[in-house]
């Protein structure tokens, strides 16, 4: 016997970088930095897989009834599939992927690309007001000078 959907979407969502899950209202969550990218859960029976996608993919993916848009966020791109209706865990981790990049930080999407992770710059200092830079107080001012 193959492993259940829920494990299945852990196995998707869990190995994509700095993923945690939530139960949030009573049913797992997937997050990223705080902020859900995905979900698993039950409505009325039937059991269920919310992600993001880009809006336009949205609206073609809910011609297909296997899906339809998410309750209460469906007009921010949240679609539902039916688990009922996966034929294949790849199409339903591309879904994930889309998600992800939709919702975690740019940083994090370039590790799933295949890059490093990016080290956060360090803040420039500031100057006070009115000070000079360091360049300007060794320049001399142009045009006539000063007697």
């Amino acid at each position: 016997m193959g492993s259940s959907p829920l494990t299945e979407m852990r196995r998707i969502c869990l190995a994509l970088p700095e993923a945690t899950e939530t139960m949030t209202w009573g049913q797992p969550h997937f997050r990223v930095r705080g902020k859900i990218f995905a979900g698993f859960g039950d409505h009325a029976g039937i059991e269920n897989i919310g992600f993001k996608l880009e809006r336009e993919h949205a609206d073609a993916v809910i011609q297909d009834p296997r899906f339809y848009r998410a309750p209460y966020v469906g007009a921010h791109g949240w679609v539902s599939m039916r688990v009922e209706g996966v034929r294949d865990w790849n199409e339903v981790r591309a879904l994930v992927l889309e998600s992800y990049r939709l919702i975690a930080p740019k940083t994090l999407w370039a590790v799933v690309r295949g890059g490093k992770a990016a080290e956060k710059k360090k803040p420039a200092a500031r100057r006070k007001p009115g000070a000079r830079s360091p360049a300007s107080r060794t320049r001399k001012p142009s045009g006539a000078s000063r007697r």
